[in-house]
């Protein structure tokens, strides 16, 4: 028995641990070489920074007569080289982190397309847009913006205070007394914006889930009257973000204040035990320039390590989002041994299947479709048809049974290879934003030329209105199809099958909207279709079914009756119910 695959439950990001981060960010393969020069020319704009108040003190203790051309000149051109070397430095590792975000949205993305299908089913499509998209914007922050000058940074400070040690560990000591009374203050604020940033991920992600339904559906809407409660529900939404951001700002907005408070009384201790020492003869005024001047460089980086700690925490929470989606379980695309299903026998054994653990959808479920015959399933709505479909497609496994291709259970089969052999048409054949050609070719992996294209259009019934449009096969069809009609959108699906040449074929409902006219030629061209293809077919129609080899009958899912229209017509009462009242329409 295979149990259902199941997705794992959210994590809170206080479970996320430092070194999963760590190996998130290094499963991306950032650039090694860009790293190490950025790190290296780095290294050598801290040196640079660190001669230039030596060389001021100089000026500043030299008498007026003494001062240099030369010696300013060297000042000048040390401080444009440590500004090009620094900014040169930035770039390289900026470069690197950008390479870093950019593999891992290409890391989630092509997760997210090998994902099983129950996945989507329990996160709304905006949500798993928004980590795509917001929570690596997040990441990007704290890699791209912030890590480059925050190492620079770091290598700027430890020497600094190296230095600072030699020339006066005295006053040196009040400036180290003060990082910990920042750390102090900032490690609760901390805790704050982490919470905040991670409720602040969540509301955005279920405001992206209302946006991406409501102008999805924006017919329906319209339809119904329903701008009203969307209005509500979106303004609801927007408040929450509105109320959580401004939480989020009055805590990321003492960051700052404290901070500068704290330097600032460093500086004024360090200021007055240094004009003490140099009234007493004990320092020059040039040392305490200098001394000054290296002690900003310790507290520049300790302002630019406030704002890293903020985008650090705000990147935890979306770590654990991320984090989520790459444990997932996938879907297994791997090259196997082709499958041959010509004269093979589609067998479904005693399959049982459930979405949620308290109710079952199917229940021993076994018929089989022969090759080149036509299996149909009739029904109540909700009896578990389409559930059938989906674990053909393997979309599902089921959570007992077998379905198998002669005496080999498709699960054995190559996912990649086993869908093209499968043609899908439902009621609502899906079209992508783009072009005809773009809709018919769509998953192929080979080049298909026009005239292949106008031949499954012409056998699909759609040849003349393609041809009428403006564009032929480069007119593009809108948003899902927008602008083409319910019948031109099937039969550019049945064009789309065509070309597939599939061996086994699927129609779910697939003329069920269609007014009286389209829903002829749209026959029409299944019934070429189904030509020398195994075909299962979902149907409400009688027209549709009456001439299957096998039709099965579901309800509650459980099979109740099968056999052919005579049969079910004479022994089951409920399908004999259902002709009737297709009779009477």
């Amino acid at each position: 028995m295979k149990e259902p695959v199941k997705t794992n439950k959210p994590k809170d990001d206080s479970q996320v641990a430092w070194g999963r981060f760590m190996s998130m960010l290094g499963s991306t393969h950032p650039s090694k070489s860009k790293i190490a020069i950025g790190l290296l020319i780095g290294l050598f704009s801290t040196i640079v920074s660190l001669v230039i108040p030596l060389l001021t003190r100089n000026v500043v203790d030299a008498r007026a007569a003494k001062i240099s051309a030369g010696l300013v000149g060297i000042v000048v051109v040390a401080f444009i080289i440590q500004a090009a070397t620094g900014a040169f430095s930035n770039y390289l590792l900026g470069y690197a982190g950008e390479q870093v975000v950019a593999n891992l949205r290409k890391s989630v993305w092509d997760k997210l397309l090998r994902l099983h299908v129950p996945f989507f089913d329990e996160h709304h499509v905006g949500e798993i847009v928004s980590r795509l998209i917001n929570d690596t914007v997040v990441l990007k922050t704290l890699i791209s913006d912030q890590l480059p000058s925050i190492i620079n940074g770091i290598l700027t400070m430890i020497t600094s205070i190296v230095i600072l040690l030699i020339m006066d560990w005295r006053m040196t000591m009040i400036l180290i007394l003060g990082v910990p009374v920042i750390g102090l203050i900032m490690w609760p604020i901390g805790v704050i914006i982490r919470k905040l940033s991670n409720r602040l991920q969540k509301q955005t992600a279920a405001f992206n889930g209302d946006a991406t339904q409501t102008f999805s559906e924006i017919r329906l809407v319209k339809a119904s009257n329903g701008e009203a409660t969307e209005t509500t529900r979106g303004h609801h939404r927007i408040n929450d973000l509105f109320d959580t951001g401004v939480t989020q700002t009055k805590a990321v907005s003492m960051i700052a204040p404290v901070t500068m408070l704290v330097i600032l009384g460093v500086m004024v201790s360090v200021l007055t035990y240094g004009g003490v020492r140099v009234q007493s003869g004990a320092m020059s005024i040039g040392t305490l320039i200098a001394f000054l001047l290296y002690m900003m460089q310790v507290i520049s980086p300790v302002l630019s390590l406030a704002q890293f700690f903020t985008a650090l925490q705000r990147a935890r929470g979306a770590t654990a989002r991320l984090t989520e989606i790459l444990d997932e379980g996938e879907e297994v695309f791997d090259k196997r041994d082709p499958v041959d299903l010509k004269n093979q026998t589609l067998h479904v054994n005693h399959v049982d299947f459930q979405y949620t653990d308290d109710k079952v959808t199917l229940h021993d479920i076994s018929f089989e479709a022969q090759p080149n015959t036509v299996v149909a399933f009739v029904g109540p709505s909700g009896g578990g048809k389409s559930t059938i479909f989906n674990l053909i497609e393997r979309f599902y496994e089921p959570t007992a049974g077998t379905i198998t291709i002669g005496d080999r259970n498709i699960s054995t089969t190559g996912l990649s290879e086993w869908r093209s052999k499968i043609g899908y048409v439902s009621q609502d054949s899906a079209l992508l934003a783009g072009t005809i050609a773009d809709n018919l070719t769509y998953g192929l992996d080979r080049v298909v030329t026009d005239d292949e294209m106008w031949a499954v259009l012409k056998m699909a019934y759609a040849d003349e209105f393609v041809a009428d449009m403006p564009d032929g096969l480069q007119t593009q069809v809108g948003e899902r199809g927008a602008l083409v009609s319910g019948g031109q959108k099937q039969r550019l699906a049945i064009a789309r099958a065509f070309l597939r040449d599939p061996e086994i074929l699927m129609l779910d409902e697939a003329t069920a909207s269609l007014d009286v006219q389209s829903e002829d030629v749209v026959q029409r061209a299944i019934n070429d279709l189904m030509i020398n293809r195994t075909t299962l077919v979902i149907a409400h129609r009688l027209s549709t079914i009456v001439d299957a080899d096998n039709i099965i009958f579901i309800e509650h899912g459980e099979i109740t009756g099968q056999g052919s229209h005579q049969d079910l017509y004479l022994t089951h009462d409920l399908y004999y119910d259902y002709v009737n009242e297709q009779f009477k329409k």
